[in-house]
Parts: structure tokens; sequence; C-alpha cells
């Protein structure tokens, strides 16, 4: 029995030991945790449990040139009840109240929001949905709400907010808006301005605490951020709507008509390089058009008989011909080496002037005028086409630019042929903007402007950086030169032999060149033979105001192809719909001022006009961002409802200024 006892006693003393080992090695993890690893410990609770959120500020506005929203950020709110943290006696009192209001303005029954509400309280839900979707106006009224208004802790209130995108005026210029995403990793992608000028509408990221709470769901803690979002900035485009307008559903008509694949128009200010409006429709497998791809700043491609325009340039450049120069068309085919260059018109021109080719658009005439005059130096050509900056892209900020292609001497691709090629806009390849620079450049006499789609950058109505005009070549030829190639491309319009006559109108004037250039011509399958129609100019063809170019791909062979008869229309379309649509007069009751007409802006008038001001203008009719320049300079504090154009203001014209402290505007 001693034994016994002594063995027991033995027992319970490697049990004490061991229990003693054991609570000293608690308490020593316990001061490891505690003081050693306590940060570590505390900041992985606090991660688990609590989380910083970023939140996405309100990326700013795009405007078209006179004030109207291509592209705007909303807010949108979902609304979500935790029933946890309401207590039984506030949730009794509040039930009916809230869910008659919520019924009220979210147009389910009464019955409907008791029964969520209950059977969340029952349920301990901490993120019970109560509406998805709502408007700033919309949250502002629910927060007021009966229980609600006990803020998140008493009355159980959660709010989510979103930024979404959207494009009041729709499919507008669509493609050349774009959009731009970013990834989890902060890596931003995109297309269009929205992509090109993302580092001003972005704004910067604010702050948010929330605390996880069942189900993995995070709820927002308190109601104020820990850092506020700051919105981007709002940027004003060149895009004139109106003019947008006319030559999306003139481009749209045409596409329609003639079943073509694909095709783009741009109109440009000749003075400054402000793109007015550019349109890129594609075709769907069933037929129906919308803004796929930007055919217009992305797709190089041969130019065709628009090219004329280059080598006539280059060669009166470099005087190797002049535009009376005659040419021997060949009856309409020219054989160089083992190729044959063809006239549209079967028999040729016989032997016509240089300028008269032109006008006509003979291929033969171009292939017989650069080879002769530059097959013993091939580089003096190809050198004045670069310095016309043919071969350069015109370094625009939206992505995607397709690369001209002006080949040298020895580069690969470089034949026997190449000249001839060359000269009527094959072997050759740019895209539709880069066509029209030229092309505008001829029009302003030499000047070759960038074009330009940003007019500036704002915050509200201040001006944060400017955008003017920039010139990309002082001169790509004399202003001789451009005078002789402006007549011409006159006559392809009026004279009865010009490829562009049946684009003739009395009641105004255009200039331009028609261009056909076939696809696919290297495949012996005529099936497989596409082809490309254009028209370049600029009108009025006295004194430019836009020029503009119209490129439409693959129309049906059957119905039609030349660049006359598919693109030209289009042109002459946005022509005389701006034409008409252009001029704008106002009268004002000051007997300096009377009688002045404005220009689209209004600027260059009321710059003068605020000097002498002593009444209350008429701002009707103008962009809102105008007319609050206008106003607030006299003096006057504005108050604007709406975007857009001035609808309505409250105070009438001739109204004393004096008199007027506070003017509302009514903006459509």
């Amino acid at each position: 029995m001693a034994v016994t006892e002594k063995s027991i006693l033995t027992r319970l003393y490697v049990v004490t030991a061991f229990m003693f080992l054991f609570a000293i090695a608690v308490l020593f993890k316990l001061v490891n945790i505690q003081f050693v690893q306590g940060d570590k410990y505390k900041a992985l609770a606090m991660e688990r449990t609590e989380k910083m959120f970023t939140i996405a500020p309100n990326r700013g506005n795009l405007y078209s040139d006179d004030g109207s929203l291509l592209a705007t950020s909303v807010s949108r709110y979902t609304i979500r009840f935790d029933a946890v943290t309401v207590s039984d006696e506030n949730f009794r009192e509040n039930i009916v109240p809230l869910s008659n209001s919520l019924s009220k303005m979210l147009g389910k029954p009464s019955s409907h929001y008791q029964k969520l509400l209950r059977k969340a309280k029952v349920n301990k839900n901490r993120y019970a949905l109560i509406a998805r979707n709502l408007d700033y106006s919309e949250y502002i009224t629910v927060k007021d709400f009966p229980l609600f208004n006990k803020g998140p802790y008493k009355g159980g209130l959660i709010i989510e907010q979103k930024t979404v995108r959207e494009h009041p005026l729709g499919k507008i210029a669509e493609r050349s808006v774009g959009y731009e995403n970013v990834d989890d990793e902060g890596y931003y992608s995109g297309v269009g301005l929205e992509r090109a000028y993302g580092e001003y509408l972005r704004g910067v990221q604010g702050k948010r605490l929330k605390q996880k709470i069942a189900k993995g769901q995070w709820k927002p803690i308190g109601w104020e951020n820990i850092v506020e979002p700051k919105d981007g900035y709002d940027l004003v485009s060149t895009i004139d709507i109106n003019i947008q307008d006319i030559a999306h559903h003139a481009l749209l008509g045409q596409l329609e008509h003639y079943k073509a694949d694909h095709g783009c128009v741009i109109v440009m200010e000749t003075e400054t390089g402000e793109v007015k409006a550019i349109s890129n429709l594609g075709r769907t497998e069933a037929g129906k058009y919308y803004e796929r791809l930007n055919y217009a700043i992305g797709e190089s491609s041969e130019p065709g008989s628009t090219f004329k325009l280059m080598s006539l340039v280059a060669a009166l450049e470099d005087k190797v011909i002049d535009t009376s120069t005659v040419i021997d068309t060949e009856k309409g085919r020219w054989k160089i080496y083992d190729r044959i260059v063809k006239d549209s018109k079967w028999g040729g021109y016989g032997k016509i002037s240089a300028g008269h080719a032109f006008e006509v658009s003979s291929n033969t005439a171009f292939a017989k005028m650069i080879h002769n005059n530059y097959k013993n130096d091939p580089e003096k050509y190809v050198n004045r086409l670069m310095r016309m900056n043919l071969n350069k892209k015109l370094d625009l900020p939206i992505k995607g630019e397709g690369e001209p292609v002006i080949r040298f001497p020895g580069d690969k691709g470089w034949s026997g042929i190449s000249l001839a090629w060359m000269s009527h806009g094959y072997e050759v390849s740019m895209t539709p903007l880069q066509v029209l620079t030229f092309y505008n450049a001829i029009a302003n006499d030499g000047e070759m402007v960038k074009p330009r789609l940003i007019k500036e950058v704002k915050e509200w109505d201040q001006t944060i950086q400017k955008f003017d005009k920039e010139v990309i070549n002082e001169a790509v030829c004399s202003k001789e030169t451009a005078a002789k190639v402006q007549e011409l491309l006159k006559n392809v319009v009026e004279k009865k032999y010009g490829t562009g006559h049946g684009l003739y109108s009395p009641n105004f004037s255009m200039a331009g060149k028609t261009g056909t250039a076939q696809k696919n011509y290297v495949s012996k399958d005529p099936d497989k033979l596409k082809y490309i129609s254009s028209f370049a100019g600029y009108f009025p063809a006295e004194n430019p105001k836009y020029s503009c170019i119209v490129v439409i791909h693959e129309p049906d062979k059957s119905v039609g192809y030349y660049g006359a008869d598919v693109s030209g229309p289009v042109f002459k379309s946005v022509a005389q719909k701006v034409y008409a649509t252009s001029p704008l007069v106002d009268e004002v009751d000051m007997e300096k001022m009377k009688d002045q007409r404005l220009d689209k802006s209004y600027q260059r008038y009321y710059a003068e006009a605020q000097k002498n001001y002593k009444q209350v203008p008429n701002v009707k009719g103008m962009s809102g961002m105008d007319a609050i320049s206008i106003l607030e300079n006299l003096g006057i504090e504005v108050e604007v409802r709406g975007n857009g154009k001035v609808k309505r203001q409250s105070v009438s014209q001739g109204t004393n200024i004096k008199d007027t402290k506070k003017i509302t505007l009514e903006l459509s």
C-alpha cells in the first residue's frame, strides 16, 4: 500500500510539474503576444474587422463647345438596413411610418417594407437591401425618413454610393468621347477623349472606413469619410453638336443606301484645327450601324486619288511642272514595265494640262508626271512629301492613331513602279484625319495646324488649362502653289467636266477632290475586289471656314463605288446644312452695338460690349458657360438650372444693371 501511495504521489508531482511548466509556457506566450507581437496581432484583428476602402471621386464632365453635356458622372445610392443596431423600442415606434415613407417614394405597398424590415429584425440581418440606384435627391429624402433619421447606429441606415458614367446626348460622337476603365492593379485602359484626358477627368480618390459584418459584408462606420474624394476637372471639347448631328445622319444614310462595311466623316475648323464633328460607323451582321471603331483616327489605308493633291503640290513646289504643262494620257492606258495604269474613262482624255488632269482625276497623267520627272532622282519626290509632314503622325493625345506610310527608295516594297503608283494614292497609306489635315493646310494657304478635340480644362468656371491653336508646319508649300491648287479644287466641283461636278450647287461654294481606291487589287478574283470611296475638301471655296473628309469602305459595287457618288453627297449634305444653320445674329438695344453679328461663341462681340453695358443683355440661345461669364463680369450673381443653352432668363433684356443683383438662367 505504501508503494501505491508513493506511486500516486510521484504521479501527482509529475502532473503538477507538467501543469506548472504549461502555465509558464502559457504565461510566456501571453507576454510574447501582448508585448512582442502585440502590434502585429492588433493590426491583423483590425484588418479582419475594419478595413479602409477607397471612394471613387466624381469624374469630370465632358462638354461640347456650346456647353451641352457629352459625358457626365452621376452618383447612385444603395440603401441597406442594419437591424442589429436598432433598439426594439425604436423599431416598434418607427417601422410603420418608415414603411409608409418608403412606399410613397418607391411605389411598393407599405406592407412589403414592413415585412422586409420585420424579417431583417428577426434574422438579425445587418445588411438588408432596401433600395438600389437612387439619385441624390432621393438619397437625401431617405435620410430624413422615420428611424433612418437617427443615423447609422440608432437608425440602422447604411448608405452605399457609386458613380456611373452617362452620355446625355446618346450616341453622338460616342467613339471619340470614348471611355476609361481601371483594373485591380490600378492600370488604366480605354479609348477616345475619356482615356486621353483621364488624368484631368479622374479626380482624387477618397477613403472610407468600413466594419466587417456577417457573411463577408462590410458596413460603413459613421457618416463621414476619412478622406473626402476630390472631383475631376471638366473638359470643354471642340465638338459642335449641331454639326455632329448633321455629319452623323448624312453618313448613316449613305452607308445604308450603299450597304457599305464602314465609314467616317470629319469636319474641322480651317483656321484653328478644332474638330467640330467626327463620326465613325461600322456595320453589324444584322445590317445596322453603330460607332464600332475610330476609323477616322485609327485606320490607315491607301487614299487613292485624294493623294493626287499631294503629288501635284510636290511637283509644283519642285518646279518640275506647272499647271499648264501638257501631258498625254495615252488613251487612258499607260504601261510601265509589266503593269498598266488605267483611267476610269475608257479612251483617256488625250493631251491635257496638268491642271486639267487633276480636275478630271487622270491616273495616267499623274503616273507619267511623277515617274518621268522623278525617275532619275526619286528621293527628291519622297523628300518633298516628307517635308510636307505626310510621313509623320499627328501626335494626337487619343490613343491608336494609324501609322502613315511613305516609302523611301531602298525600303522594302520599293520598286520601279513605285513613283507611278504613289502619284495617284497607292503604295502610300494615311488615316482620314491625316489626309484632311493636309487639305486643311491648303485651305489655310499652306499653314498646317494640328487637329484639336479639346478647348480647355475647367474647374467650375475657372480655366485650369487652355489648348490653343498649334501649327505643325508653317508652310507645306508656297502661297503661290496653294493659290493654284485652290483654284483647281474649286474647279473639280464647279466645272462641268470636274469629277465632283455632280455636287455643285449655285447656292453655296465647295472645293475638293474625289477619290476611289481599290482594295485587294492584287487578287485575281474579281469578287474580292473592294473599293474605298472618299471626298476631301473645304467650304466655302473662297474663304474657307470648314474642311471636311468623308471615307466609306466597301460599298456594294452593284449600287455604286465612285467617290463622287458615294462619299461626295455626304460632304455636300454637311456643307449645305452647316451653311443653312451657321448664321447667328442678335440685336442689343445699345447705341454703340446695334446690329452687330455674333460669332458662334459670342465671346468676341461681348468682350467689347461689356465695356458699354448699362442694361441686362439677352443671353438666350447662348451656351451656359458663355452666359455665366458675361453676366458675372457685369457684376451680376448667376444661378443656373440644367445644362446646355440658355432657354430662359429671370431678368428680361433691357433691365438696368444697377437694379439687378441676381439672375436665374434655365438651360435646355
